[in-house]
């Protein structure tokens, strides 16, 4: 049996994705099968963007973290939902983001600052790195990634892949979102 420091979990970012890793069974095959896919993937990264956007604006619960400035973002602002369309220029700024974000997750490399960039991701959407004015609940953030979850896996089945690349694509990314997922959810835990 293999001993785990479990404070350490919990200060040491590297040492929590290290264990997680291991304990998914996230390696190198894994990291294989998604820097193979990126060629694929990259043509439908604009729909699936939009589509997670289209999802995004479905609620007033999700569309309402759109309104306030988002960090980094210069341009004018939403007066509120009801002015905020998909095309709005901080909508423009925001889906770019994702892009980069989808881009980063299937091209690495995944080492120390990877893990870093991951780990920010879970801050962006607090008060603790982002904008101060935003805070997405836990509850909207857990729904988006249960929604990418879903549509990348609708993609790559979409894609006419052999039933052996398929698989091993799918589950790659399942435990990599996974991963994800628990280091958006620790900056909820404080």
């Amino acid at each position: 049996m293999k001993a785990i420091d479990e404070h350490r979990l919990e200060s040491d970012l590297q040492y929590r994705f290290e264990y997680l890793c291991e304990f998914m069974g996230f390696g190198v095959a894994d990291i294989d099968s998604i820097l193979g896919s990126a060629s694929l993937l990259a043509p439908v990264v604009p729909s699936l963007v939009d589509a997670i956007y289209i999802k995004l604006f479905s609620y007033d619960a999700t569309k309402r973290h759109f309104v306030p400035r988002q960090s980094g973002y210069t341009g004018e602002v939403p007066l509120d939902l009801e002015n905020l369309p998909l095309d709005h220029p901080q909508i423009k700024f925001r889906k770019q983001h994702l892009t980069n974000y989808l881009v980063k997750l299937v091209t690495g490399p995944f080492d120390a600052n990877m893990v870093v960039y991951l780990d920010a991701v879970g801050k962006i959407h607090t008060p603790g790195l982002g904008s101060k004015s935003i805070n997405v609940p836990l509850v909207q953030m857990n729904a988006l990634m249960g929604f990418v979850a879903d549509a990348l896996n609708c993609t790559i089945l979409q894609l006419n892949l052999s039933p052996a690349t398929q698989s091993t694509a799918i589950r790659a990314f399942s435990k990599l979102l996974w991963i994800q997922n628990d280091l958006i959810n620790r900056h909820y835990a404080h």
